[in-house]
């Protein structure tokens, strides 16, 4: 094609160059003046000839380009032999192009539907916006949950749904809140920030979550119910066995004498054994209904900055006389002197405590017994680890473990590990258990 082209362009210049030759020939002749005027006018012609031929070429490669830059590819271009067989072939490569382009486009449109009807077919509700408000990406469910069939704009929220427009906004990227709008719906709203083409995006999910909490719920007031009847059970069915027994003793063995009722030292004996019984189980009751108390009425935390290692220093010191008197080898350790945890440094400090107590307990018939803690940053969070290599917890035992008064201690009362996860729940982290029975267990306290 360059060939084709270029012999036209060098045809065309020589031929301009022979009349200018001519020309100027003429203009050194006498009587040839007009001649040479006709002559200049043909090389007008044939400058005109040139650039129209070369213009023909570019106006060609210049429409093909704006309809990349429109995405107009409806048009075609003529494959005909005006300029050559060269000239056919580039309108052809032309055409060819432009028909990718259109395969293209089809194929992104139809993955944009594809993508467009997953979206709206989730269960979850999905909204992005801008950062001037403009929504960019809203499915049906987000719709239901916004209360309007109709946004454009992320502010026009505030006069539809302020709570929920509040909420939108303080959520953090990475970081969730919950939303309750009604006793049927209480959504947990996600965010993520994203950087497309240069504009700032807010992405976010909102799920509802209601008929898992109330799941959840049952289920916890179901184990609660279940620890609550065993243990007052426990304690009233012997109440009421020795209350009977005692009675009928009394009936048995009172005797009348002499106006006063008098009882052998037998019967005196069993009385007070009996009434000793009903008072210990009395007493248990009691202990057993001031440990509930104390675990539904945990005050609020009060968060301070608490310099990680400071924290992890102060509480083994408190706990190394107890465990001086074991032959157990303790250790402790943070891998930064500068890491901090913001959190109520007192309750922190009873769950590390609590969960050193157990430890130490659990090692207390291990040979070689082994407890180390360790506190360092890692996968994006700050983490305690307390390990013992005691006999571990089997797994049928761990599953529960953190249920409310649920214990495998026969003095324990049940609410030491879930009072703990209460309050790290109260701090928005986490405590969790790994354990392989008689060789490591590790319960982790994540913030």
């Amino acid at each position: 094609m360059l060939r084709d082209f270029s012999s036209r362009v060098v045809l065309r210049t020589l031929l301009i160059g022979a009349t200018l030759i001519v020309v100027m020939y003429m203009f050194t002749q006498p009587n040839m003046i007009f001649a040479s005027i006709l002559l200049c006018l043909v090389v007008v012609a044939q400058l005109a000839e040139m650039i129209r031929f070369v213009s023909q070429t570019n106006r060609k490669l210049t429409r093909f380009l704006e309809s990349i830059k429109y995405s107009d590819f409806v048009s075609g271009f003529a494959a005909d032999h005006k300029l050559g067989k060269s000239f056919k072939d580039l309108n052809e490569s032309i055409n060819d192009v432009m028909e990718a382009f259109r395969k293209a486009r089809s194929e992104k449109e139809e993955s944009w539907q594809y993508l467009d009807t997953v979206v709206q077919q989730v269960r979850t509700g999905i909204l992005s916006f801008d950062s001037d408000g403009k929504i960019q990406l809203i499915n049906n469910l987000a719709k239901k949950y916004l209360g309007t069939n109709t946004i454009k704009n992320i502010e026009e929220l505030k006069t539809i749904n302020p709570r929920l427009y509040e909420t939108i906004q303080i959520t953090e990227s990475g970081k969730g809140e919950l939303y309750k709008a009604n006793n049927d719906i209480q959504l947990s709203v996600q965010c993520t920030h994203l950087r497309i083409r240069g504009v700032d995006i807010k992405l976010l999910t909102m799920q509802n979550i209601q008929g898992e909490l109330q799941k959840q719920e049952a289920e916890a007031w179901q184990n609660l119910t279940r620890v609550l009847r065993h243990e007052i059970m426990n304690s009233i069915t012997p109440i009421s066995s020795l209350t009977s027994t005692l009675r009928e003793i009394l009936e048995h063995d009172l005797k009348k004498e002499n106006e006063n009722y008098v009882l052998n030292d037998e019967t005196t004996s069993d009385l007070k054994e009996g009434l000793s019984t009903i008072e210990n189980r009395s007493k248990g009751l009691i202990k057993f209904i001031d440990a509930y108390r104390e675990y539904t009425s945990l005050p609020k935390p009060t968060i301070t900055t608490v310099n990680l290692k400071n924290l992890i220093e102060k509480v083994s010191n408190l706990m190394k006389e107890e465990l001086k008197r074991t032959s157990i080898e303790f250790s402790y350790a943070c891998s930064s002197d500068y890491l901090t945890i913001q959190v109520d440094e007192e309750m922190i400090e009873q769950v590390l405590i609590n969960l050193l107590k157990n430890a130490k307990e659990a090692l207390q018939e291990t040979k070689q017994p082994k407890l180390n803690v360790l506190a360092h940053y890692q996968d994006n969070a700050v983490k305690i680890e307390i390990t013992d290599n005691g006999p571990g917890i089997i797994k049928e035992a761990i599953e529960n473990i953190f249920v409310p008064f649920y214990t495998t201690k026969r003095t324990g009362s049940g609410i030491g590990l879930s009072l703990s996860r209460q309050i790290m729940q109260l701090h928005g982290g986490s405590l969790t258990v790994v354990s392989e029975p008689e060789v490591q267990t590790t319960f982790t306290l994540r913030f």
